[in-house]
Protein backbone atom coordinates (compact mmCIF):
# COMPACT_ATOMS: atom_id res chain seq x y z
CA UNK A 1 0.00 0.00 0.00
CA UNK A 2 1.12 3.39 -0.81
CA UNK A 3 0.77 6.21 1.37
CA UNK A 4 -1.50 9.60 0.22
CA UNK A 5 -1.01 12.03 3.41
CA UNK A 6 -1.87 12.20 6.99
CA UNK A 7 -5.23 11.04 8.12
CA UNK A 8 -6.41 14.51 9.08
CA UNK A 9 -5.39 15.84 5.12
CA UNK A 10 -8.68 14.60 3.71
CA UNK A 11 -11.38 16.72 5.81
CA UNK A 12 -15.40 15.60 6.43
CA UNK A 13 -17.37 16.40 3.29
CA UNK A 14 -14.13 17.12 1.18
CA UNK A 15 -12.24 15.78 -1.14
CA UNK A 16 -8.80 16.02 -2.48
CA UNK A 17 -6.45 14.96 -5.30
CA UNK A 18 -2.91 13.11 -5.15
CA UNK A 19 -0.53 11.98 -7.42
CA UNK A 20 1.29 9.28 -6.35
CA UNK A 21 3.13 6.41 -8.86
CA UNK A 22 2.33 7.89 -11.92
CA UNK A 23 -1.17 7.61 -11.12
CA UNK A 24 -3.42 10.46 -10.79
CA UNK A 25 -6.31 9.27 -7.66
CA UNK A 26 -8.72 11.33 -5.40
CA UNK A 27 -9.62 10.95 -2.24
CA UNK A 28 -13.21 11.75 -0.61
CA UNK A 29 -14.41 11.55 2.92
CA UNK A 30 -18.26 11.30 3.81
CA UNK A 31 -19.90 10.23 7.08
CA UNK A 32 -16.71 9.38 8.08
CA UNK A 33 -15.49 7.09 6.00
CA UNK A 34 -13.12 7.76 3.04
CA UNK A 35 -13.29 6.58 -0.91
CA UNK A 36 -10.70 6.88 -3.34
CA UNK A 37 -10.58 6.31 -6.75
CA UNK A 38 -8.66 7.27 -9.96
CA UNK A 39 -9.04 10.25 -11.30
CA UNK A 40 -10.13 9.48 -14.78
CA UNK A 41 -13.91 9.87 -16.07
CA UNK A 42 -15.35 6.66 -17.75
CA UNK A 43 -16.16 8.57 -20.33
CA UNK A 44 -13.59 10.12 -21.90
CA UNK A 45 -10.72 9.12 -19.73
CA UNK A 46 -9.73 12.65 -18.66
CA UNK A 47 -9.18 13.88 -14.95
CA UNK A 48 -12.40 14.62 -13.53
CA UNK A 49 -11.67 18.27 -11.75
CA UNK A 50 -11.17 21.65 -13.20
CA UNK A 51 -9.60 23.35 -10.13
CA UNK A 52 -7.29 21.55 -7.81
CA UNK A 53 -9.09 19.33 -5.59
CA UNK A 54 -12.72 19.94 -6.58
CA UNK A 55 -14.08 16.81 -7.34
CA UNK A 56 -17.74 17.26 -5.62
CA UNK A 57 -21.00 18.97 -6.68
CA UNK A 58 -22.16 22.32 -5.35
CA UNK A 59 -23.82 20.38 -2.39
CA UNK A 60 -20.92 17.76 -1.95
CA UNK A 61 -23.28 15.14 -2.05
CA UNK A 62 -22.05 13.35 -5.36
CA UNK A 63 -18.26 13.30 -7.28
CA UNK A 64 -18.86 15.47 -10.66
CA UNK A 65 -16.94 15.71 -13.61
CA UNK A 66 -16.31 19.16 -14.44
CA UNK A 67 -16.07 18.66 -18.10
CA UNK A 68 -19.44 16.94 -18.99
CA UNK A 69 -21.46 17.02 -15.79
CA UNK A 70 -21.64 13.65 -15.05
CA UNK A 71 -22.75 12.41 -11.46
CA UNK A 72 -20.85 9.79 -9.49
CA UNK A 73 -21.91 8.29 -5.71
CA UNK A 74 -19.29 9.13 -3.69
CA UNK A 75 -19.99 5.47 -1.84
CA UNK A 76 -19.26 3.27 -4.94
CA UNK A 77 -18.55 5.61 -7.72
CA UNK A 78 -20.92 4.56 -10.27
CA UNK A 79 -22.34 7.21 -12.56
CA UNK A 80 -26.22 8.42 -11.92
CA UNK A 81 -26.15 10.94 -15.01
CA UNK A 82 -24.48 12.16 -17.30
CA UNK A 83 -22.97 10.55 -20.61
CA UNK A 84 -21.56 7.25 -18.92
CA UNK A 85 -24.42 6.52 -16.48
CA UNK A 86 -24.52 3.05 -15.71
CA UNK A 87 -20.48 3.06 -15.74
CA UNK A 88 -18.21 3.38 -12.99
CA UNK A 89 -15.06 5.43 -11.52
CA UNK A 90 -12.19 2.88 -10.56
CA UNK A 91 -12.27 2.53 -7.04
CA UNK A 92 -9.02 1.76 -5.23
CA UNK A 93 -8.53 0.04 -1.70
CA UNK A 94 -7.97 2.39 0.88
CA UNK A 95 -7.19 2.25 4.70
CA UNK A 96 -6.56 4.66 7.63
CA UNK A 97 -4.60 4.51 10.57
CA UNK A 98 -2.90 6.92 13.01
CA UNK A 99 -0.02 7.38 10.37
CA UNK A 100 -1.62 8.14 7.33
CA UNK A 101 -3.94 7.23 4.42
CA UNK A 102 -2.88 4.31 2.27
CA UNK A 103 -4.11 3.03 -1.23
CA UNK A 104 -3.53 0.06 -2.66
CA UNK A 105 -2.73 0.92 -6.72
CA UNK A 106 -3.16 -3.32 -7.61
CA UNK A 107 -6.39 -3.86 -6.31
CA UNK A 108 -8.44 -2.18 -8.11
Amino acid sequence: MLRLCAPDEVAEGRSRGFEIAGEKLFAVRKDGQLYAYRNRCPHRGIPLEWLPDQFLDHSSSMIQCATHGALFLIESGECVAGPCAGQSLQILAVREDDQGIWVDLNDA
